[in-house]
């Protein structure tokens, strides 16, 4: 009989994926320090703004012509689109720090992947 007093050997980790998980594109984090201590990031994604409307001319013959925009504007508008919300602790973040380091050095040690010569059953 194991004597409850003894700390156990190993741990195992079991994951689950939640039902509402899912993949997202983060182009950039924007955060920082929040009042509690913890590190506050906010995942974004960016795109062109997009225009308030678009139109396209009809021909007299009713075929539809070329696309027309609004008059371009002087400044480029991009929207970043805040999709997670993420806090860390000091361990987290200093775990998280060293997993990113470890993967970003795997990357550099094996090179830039071309997608374009990876065979993919994909046809075009």
């Amino acid at each position: 009989m194991k004597n409850h007093a003894e700390s156990p050997t190993k741990i195992r980790y079991q994951y689950q994926m939640a039902d509402e998980a899912r993949l997202q594109t983060a182009h950039g984090v924007w955060g920082g320090i929040n009042p509690q201590g913890e590190i506050e990031m906010n995942f974004y994604h960016e795109s062109d703004d997009l225009p308030p409307y678009s139109e396209q001319i009809i021909a007299p013959d009713g075929s539809i012509g070329h696309e027309i925009m609004p008059e371009e504007q002087e400044v480029r508008v991009v929207n970043r689109f805040i999709h997670s919300r993420v806090l860390l602790n000091y361990h987290t973040a200093r775990a998280m720090l060293e997993w990113l380091e470890e993967q970003v050095a795997i990357l550099e040690e094996e090179g830039p992947t071309n997608m374009y010569e990876t065979p993919m059953d994909i046809e075009q």
